[in-house]
């Protein structure tokens, strides 16, 4: 599990992610309509960045949504 001064990590799997920040399963909840399916669900084992690849995601925009909920 990577992480770099407690920022999330494109690198980082979803379950990394809420694991360690509870609070981020909310960001992915909010992004399921423009997925089109369950991320938790669906894509808990993949990275940040392959969620952003395979849903058609602003990667940029999700990390800092998913860093503005962890504050």
């Amino acid at each position: 599990m990577s992480h770099h001064n407690g920022r999330i990590d494109p690198e980082m799997t979803v379950l990394d992610v809420v694991s360690l920040w509870r609070e981020t399963e909310s960001v992915f909840k909010r992004y399921d309509a423009r997925a089109g399916e369950c991320i938790c669900c669906r894509s808990l084992f993949e990275s940040v960045r392959n969620v952003s690849d395979k849903y058609q995601l602003d990667l940029e925009m999700l990390l800092a949504d998913l860093e503005a909920a962890r504050e």
